[in-house]
């Protein structure tokens, strides 16, 4: 066997985790895309709910029924949607203090624990108690709206599983090196 036939396992492992990792994160730019166009649609038709609730109180002299409920459940499907959509663009909430001043190795291996931490609060909260919580609603309808909690709820187990696919890309790209394990803070972030 020629020595330029065969890599070194730790090349042709790198070479496996970054193919993996272009593999996964492909389909992970256009789910961002639908994800965002989505958040705004919501988002706006949150702002119009509002908007209406506000004037059918203060102009009209009937109030909208429909508008305090729709706005509520608008919302959470909205801030479900919009967390798998931050945490797929690493953008939530993370302190850094301890993982920043440790070595490379070690910010990899609190990064894979972060991250199967991650994996598991979604398959076992988002996803489990998701489908549980919207089965057990499905019947529960929503006086003021055609539709039922249990398809509102429907929104926990599809957020989950985009917060767990999100996660494995994380998982794998930080693993064959081609997402750093802490990231690195915009422009913006820096003096907060």
């Amino acid at each position: 066997m020629d020595s330029n036939d065969a890599s070194p396992p730790d090349t042709a492992r790198g070479g496996a985790l970054t193919t993996l990792a272009a593999i996964l994160n492909a389909p992970r730019r256009v789910i961002d895309k639908i994800l965002a166009v989505l958040c705004v649609v919501i988002f706006t038709a949150l702002v119009l709910i509002v908007g209406w609730q506000v004037f059918s109180r203060q102009v009209l002299p009937t109030p909208a029924t429909w508008t305090e409920e729709s706005a509520r459940y608008v919302f959470v499907v909205l801030a479900m949607l919009g967390s798998a959509l931050v945490f797929s663009e690493r953008g939530h909430i993370a302190v850094e203090l301890l993982a920043e001043r440790l070595p490379g190795v070690a910010q990899k291996v609190l990064a894979v624990v972060v991250e199967l931490t991650v994996v598991f609060f979604a398959a076992f909260v988002l996803i489990y108690g998701g489908m549980r919580a919207a089965s057990n609603a499905w019947g529960q309808n929503i006086p003021t709206m055609p539709v039922s909690v249990g398809q509102i709820y429907a929104v926990l187990p599809v957020a989950g599983v985009l917060i767990a696919y999100f996660a494995i890309c994380h998982l794998v790209s930080v693993l064959a090196g081609t997402e750093a394990a802490v990231p690195e803070l915009d422009e913006s972030a820096q003096g907060i």
